[in-house]
């Protein structure tokens, strides 16, 4: 197909109308100067990443601040890399202004101090989402560019006032943001920014106190909105800064992470954490579904999660007997308040296995102060390291409060009846047989909880070994320098700057930590200053805790469909939140269906409303002209090969319960092979269903037909067994 080129647009021919110099010679000019800028800083940029990387790392603060700073240069500049001229998604005009305000990824401004582009997440940017007829929000006009290897292949204009048509605006039905929804699908899914709605917009600039929930059914555009409030929040909301925990994003399943891992960094935003539930416990990666469903419903409980503590607390006795500890000078009477008095000392919110060097201390000065040091031959210093010598004293330690291991601790609850019922006392005799099993740790997905907050009492069982031993290299390196800071100083006379190497502090921060034993931090234990959470109506109460815990300041935006549960969900999801923890609740709702046709709405709304008659169906707002098929299963390779010879690009999948013929379909290209729960938050322009009666029946059942229909943009095939 042929195009007018000129400068930054390459419109169709049928658009020749849009190409009219009076239309678009403005934008031309301002493309001009974007370009130039954005090749001078990028340059600028360069240099000061360059340089940021070849300064000192410093300590402390200073090496975070540097961090901080390398980090930020990077991703600023590997988007400007990553688009150029593109970064630009449109333009308002001002009913005071004539000047148009142009809206990009991210701001830019040129060496004069002129604003090229005001960045999409600011205040100024709002009415290029927000603005409507009802309420224009003191615009004119308003353009969207539809951008295509760099250049602009449509644009959309809206006019908001009379005088606004005059000579300014090109308007026509085939807008950007409908021909977007028709647009064929990728394996990633694409940002939208360009077609941001004013419903969607309005939750993505919400507030991020308290939980937000955004309601909405499939092709509401749940998914988009929750990423763009990421990328938001981050650039509005100080609080939420990486200093201060930065964002968790916690998605469904690892194809839908791997849909939407492009989306934030083409925002500007590549600090986000993101996740799955499994992937916040170690055990996450291989842990099984739970076969039992009752089983599953009592584990799903918040208050088994309770059953950690008193299960910890067992292990947190002080001793009821005395013992004397003997050193080399006399004996010394250890007793049960001194045990008591040592418990005591830990300090609250200590965790577990952390703990047992504080009583280590409190029992070590215990023994000290009524020994005493007042022999000739005896110094405090000499005392402590026979007390740290005592092996009777560290025993008899170790059983009064052992280290322990989570997975041990969780184990022993399912393999030890008597443990079970004194930790969780409101489970029956038949409840707490139900749930013993043989292999105590043939981890299932509902251990999961238990075992991440098992961690989280207990700390890390290795971490005091670790503290030791980095106390005790950083001992071994200050001897060593010391050694050569005295030669130094010999070898002086004693006058000028150097004597300051005399000085604790400076020999202190000679010392290069980055090369002492440490472990590995682990990036989604937190705290985080806000989580989102997609699919949030699949968690279970359990669930809830782990992301709580990891979330002080209870700031959650919670994205989900309760009509897409398939354990079902029928309380209000105030209700459902605040029984989990979280009380400041607001629900913003979305209806309207931008992403799936008419043709697939019209059958996957009663396959839903069979089990859930009050569902929140969206609206769908526009008909792909494909109507649905049906077919039998023996046709499913001939339905795939027939639209790969038609279509060269967008993608297809096929989803049945089982995997027998996953193998074949992912052969052919763009082709690819989910059950429905693995579909769940994805989209593609074919779908093609394997026996949807197999999904199961009840509830679960049409939640899972009625999430595989609605993966369709553009076409749907449901094939029967005879």
């Amino acid at each position: 197909m042929t195009s007018l080129t000129t400068g930054a647009f390459a419109l169709p021919e049928r658009l020749a109308a849009k190409a009219d110099p009076a239309l678009i010679d403005g934008d031309e000019r301002h493309f001009a100067a974007v370009a130039a800028t954005l090749e001078e800083t990028i340059a600028e940029l360069s240099e000061r990443l360059d340089a940021a990387r070849r300064a000192p790392g410093g300590l402390g603060r200073e090496a975070m601040d540097r961090d901080t700073e390398v980090h930020r240069l990077a991703g600023r500049l590997r988007t400007l890399r990553r688009f150029g001229l593109d970064l630009c998604l449109g333009h308002v005009v001002h009913a005071d202004d004539p000047e148009p305000v142009y809206i990009g990824r991210l701001g830019l401004t040129d060496s004069a101090g002129r604003r090229l582009l005001v960045d999409w997440r600011s205040p100024a940017a709002e009415p290029f989402f927000a603005a409507t007829h009802a309420d224009p929000m003191g615009l004119v006009r308003r353009r969207r560019y539809r951008w295509t290897r760099g250049l602009i292949g449509d644009y959309w204009d809206e006019v908001f006032t009379a005088d606004g048509r005059e000579g300014h605006a090109a308007l026509d039905d085939q807008s950007a943001f409908i021909a977007s929804l028709g647009a064929n699908r990728s394996e990633r899914m694409r940002d939208v920014l360009t077609t941001i709605q004013a419903d969607q917009d309005a939750v993505i600039r919400a507030g991020s106190r308290g939980a937000l929930v955004v309601d909405g059914g499939p092709g509401t555009g749940k998914t988009v909105v929750a990423l763009h409030r990421a990328a938001h929040l981050l650039y509005s909301d100080p609080r939420l800064g990486h200093r201060r925990g930065g964002v968790l994003f916690v998605g469904p399943s690892r194809p839908y992470l791997a849909y939407v891992a492009d989306v934030l960094p083409s925002l500007g935003e590549e600090g986000v954490q993101t996740c799955t539930v499994r992937d916040l416990v170690a055990e996450g990666a291989k842990a099984a579904a739970e076969a039992d469903p009752e089983v599953a419903r009592l584990k799903a409980s918040a208050d088994m999660v309770k059953a950690v503590e008193p299960a910890v607390a067992l292990y947190e006795e002080p001793p009821t007997e005395g013992m004397t500890v003997t050193t080399h000078w006399s004996d010394v009477w250890l007793s049960p308040a001194d045990w008591a008095v040592a418990f005591a000392a830990v300090e609250p919110g200590t965790p577990h296995n952390e703990a047992r060097d504080q009583i280590r201390e409190e029992l070590i000065t215990l023994l000290m102060d009524k020994h005493g040091t007042d022999g000739d031959d005896l110094s405090p210093a000499l005392l402590r390291r026979s007390l740290l010598r005592n092996r009777e004293l560290f025993t008899a330690l170790h059983r009064a409060w052992p280290t322990l291991e989570p997975t041990d601790l969780i184990g022993d609850l399912w393999s030890v009846p008597a443990y079970l019922r004194r930790c969780a006392p409101w489970l029956d005799r038949d409840e707490v047989r139900r749930l013993q099993r043989a292999d105590a740790h043939a981890w299932t997905v509902s251990d999961l909880p238990l075992l991440d907050a098992a961690r989280q009492r207990l700390g890390d069982p290795e971490a005091a070994r670790r503290k030791r031993r980095h106390a005790a290299a950083v001992a071994a390196e200050r001897d060593r320098r010391a050694a050569v800071i005295d030669g130094i100083l010999r070898a002086d006379d004693g006058e000028g700057a150097v004597t300051m190497l005399h000085g604790q502090d400076l020999q202190d921060a000679l010392i290069d930590e980055d090369g002492l034993p440490a472990a590995e931090p682990d990036l989604l234990a937190g705290p985080f200053a806000h989580i989102i959470v997609d699919e949030a109506q699949e968690l279970t109460d359990a669930e809830w805790q782990m992301l709580i815990q990891r979330c002080p300041s209870r700031s959650f935006t919670v994205v989900g469909d309760r009509a897409q549960a398939r354990h079902g969900f029928t309380e209000p999801w105030q209700e459902r939140l605040a029984r989990v923890g979280l009380d400041r609740v607001t629900v913003a709702s979305l209806s309207i269906n931008y992403r799936t046709p008419e043709e697939v709405m019209d059958q996957a709304e009663p396959a839903i409303r069979a089990a859930l008659p009050d569902a929140n169906v969206p609206t769908s707002i526009r008909r792909s002209g494909i109507p649905v098929t049906h077919g039998s299963v023996a046709e499913r390779d001939a339905v795939l090969d027939a639209w790969l010879a038609a279509y060269d690009d967008g993608t297809a999948c096929v989803i049945e319960a089982g995997d027998a013929g996953a193998e074949a379909v992912r052969a052919r290209p763009r082709v690819r092979s989910l059950t429905p729960e693995l579909s769940k938050g994805l989209e593609f322009d074919l779908v093609v269903l394997v026996d949807p009666e197999s999904f199961g029946t009840g509830i679960a059942g049409a939640v899972d037909r009625y999430v595989a229909m609605t993966r369709a943009t553009r076409q749907l095939v449901i094939l029967t067994r005879p």
